[in-house]
């Protein structure tokens, strides 16, 4: 059974920072292609930011500069570095994580992301 735990949400200040954290269980980490998506109130969710098996990470326009997708296969786990956050960041943000060999996708419970102005 693949389990998926965020943590690190909050409330920031405008131009403050936090750093989600995602560890997954349950799956080979390794062949897997993670991401972080996130959805604001009366809008549909987006895809943030994705980091493959090979190491190759994609932003969304809006966040090239500010935020940094890792991950740590050893700790099964992806992160999301979140600078310079914008009251329009704010969102609850879910992790994502697709299996490489079936190509099923497992979902996080989801954290809140709140930047006040």
């Amino acid at each position: 059974q693949v389990q998926l735990v965020e943590s690190g949400g909050g409330l920031v200040q405008a131009g403050g920072s936090l750093r989600l954290s995602c560890a997954a269980s349950g799956i080979i980490f390794s062949l897997t292609t993670t991401g972080w998506y996130r959805q604001a109130p009366g809008k549909q969710r987006e895809l943030v930011a994705t980091i493959t098996s090979r190491y190759i990470t994609w932003y969304v326009d809006c966040v090239k500069g500010r935020f940094t997708i890792t991950r740590d296969n050893a700790k099964t786990s992806v992160y999301l570095q979140m600078n310079n956050l914008k009251p329009k960041d704010t969102a609850v943000y879910y992790c994502n994580v697709r299996d490489g060999r079936s190509g099923i996708s497992y979902w996080g419970q989801g954290t809140q992301v709140t930047v006040s102005s």
